[in-house]
């Protein structure tokens, strides 16, 4: 996700190259942050949507590995549910991504959104609640670590499930 000028970011492939496997130019300057924000807003809801569903399928009573192996090949699998799901069952919350980090980038994304008189409901909900996941000294976990909050909401001690 990379923007600025044509001939820059083109003089400056094998850094990229160096960086990471995929390389696409969004567009002018800005234009890469503003993809980071589109990336991080998808996230964001699929987290509520990945924790959401697991919390509800251990409340159901159902084994989640067969849960998994039932749903993430379908339409409503995502890369998340896919690699972060198993670790969730596995109550393993260490990080990928951290959630302290993910709250900046959701600010940043909620601030632009503002300044171009956007509203991101679903971004402001995912937002607060990770901040009240950091808040419960979840802030060096993964993203996926969203589950422990919804989890306390809901009164299951995931951990001991």
């Amino acid at each position: 996700m990379i923007g600025g000028d044509k001939e820059v970011v083109e003089a400056l492939q094998p850094c990229w190259e160096a960086m990471g496997k995929t390389i696409i130019h969004q567009g002018g300057p800005g234009a890469g942050q503003h993809t980071k924000m589109v990336n991080q807003t998808l996230i964001a809801s699929n987290m509520i949507g990945v924790c959401e569903a697991l919390l509800y399928a251990y409340k159901a009573g159902l084994d989640l590995p067969t849960v998994l192996q039932s749903v993430a090949p379908g339409a409503a699998g995502s890369w998340s549910l896919s690699n972060l799901g198993p670790r969730i069952i596995a109550n393993n919350f260490d990080p990928g991504f951290f959630v302290e980090h993910f709250i900046k980038d959701m600010g940043i994304a909620l601030d632009e959104a503002k300044r171009m008189n956007l509203a991101l409901p679903g971004l402001a909900l995912a937002h607060q609640l990770y901040i009240s996941l950091k808040a419960n000294g979840h802030g060096r976990d993964g993203t996926h670590a969203l589950l422990l909050a919804l989890a306390e909401m809901s009164g299951v001690d995931w951990r001991k499930r």
